[in-house]
């Protein structure tokens, strides 16, 4: 399955840390109401009985508005819900086994943060990159910054799409114009905002300009 670049405009990842008495569905709903063009389920903690079934709702939701829905890190919860695919860090299980697990149809995410790292994942098969931290995040300690020029060679480096992740919002996403990137994720950025369609809507105009530029 080829990843469509458009897809990756507004690509959404869940945190539960943000929720403040809503349930994830709602949350997720909203920022699809808002326009999100891709979701992740990003869940380190539930049991895997209760990821499953929360997973199942999301994906329901997401296929109705025709949106890909992809769960973070855990291959087979991926491919027991038949998700659109699953994304995998660099301590993660490598593309080439995610592939080899899910299939030919399924995409397959990569986090990469050197040339090096990008080209050996879109070598394993990789649809798409996620790349970063491009500025300072409170979800990722364990990753440093990323300088525009590294993330301009990533892009320039392979031939599948690349989104940018960490610390993005409104006020800096202008600085990524230029880079090669398709789209942003995000976060709190949406998650963390009192109105999430009203934040992801106005994020995707942002977005939509800088790419535009």
């Amino acid at each position: 399955m080829k990843c469509d670049p458009k897809d990756l405009l507004l690509y959404a990842v869940t945190d539960r840390h943000w929720l403040n008495g809503r349930t994830l569905v709602d949350v997720v709903k909203e920022s699809l109401d808002g326009g999100v063009t891709m979701i992740q389920l990003r869940e380190k903690s539930l049991d895997e009985g209760k990821f499953l079934e929360e997973a199942k709702e999301l994906q329901a939701l997401c296929r109705e508005r025709h949106v890909p829905f992809i769960v973070n890190d855990n291959v087979d919860i991926a491919k027991a819900m038949d998700a659109d695919g699953v994304h995998v860090g660099q301590d993660d299980m490598a593309a080439l086994d995610a592939r080899a697990k899910l299939g030919p149809d399924k995409l397959i995410g990569v986090s990469a943060h050197t040339v090096e790292e990008a080209l050996l994942a879109e070598k394993q098969g990789a649809d798409y990159l996620g790349v970063g931290a491009v500025f300072p995040t409170s979800s990722k300690s364990d990753v440093g910054e990323m300088s525009y020029e590294t993330l301009k060679a990533i892009c320039k480096a392979v031939s599948i799409p690349v989104v940018a992740i960490g610390g993005i919002s409104g006020e800096n996403v202008g600085k990524l114009a230029d880079s090669g990137i398709c789209g942003v994720a995000v976060i709190s950025a949406i998650y963390a905002a009192k109105d999430v369609k009203a934040a992801a809507a106005d994020l995707k105009a942002t977005v939509e300009e800088m790419l535009r530029v």
